[in-house]
């Protein structure tokens, strides 16, 4: 699994797994984007057979039911689902 990087300022590692055709994924990514954090980000559902059952078990660590988006910020803080006020909060 290899992310898409988008620049912008350091808030820690942010890591978004999202689905290409979720628009509440792109909403996120949106979001990310507009307070100007550094982030990778994965579209889950392009990766290759392998790389996505291997990508999935990895989320469902974080995220046991496996929703999309899912932001894992510091590999301790886990946001499920486009939760506006508690992305900003995270990444002040």
């Amino acid at each position: 699994m290899k992310p898409e990087h988008i620049e912008g300022r350091d808030a820690g590692t942010v890591l978004l797994f999202a689905l290409s055709t979720c628009g509440w994924c792109q909403k996120t990514k949106n979001l990310l984007k507009e307070l100007g954090i550094a982030f990778d980000y994965v579209y889950v559902d392009l990766l290759p057979e392998e790389e996505l059952k291997s990508t999935l078990r990895l989320i469902e660590k974080y995220n046991p039911a496996g929703s999309f988006p899912t932001i894992i910020i510091n590999n301790d803080k886990i946001i499920v689902g486009f939760r506006e006020d508690e992305i900003r909060a995270a990444l002040r």
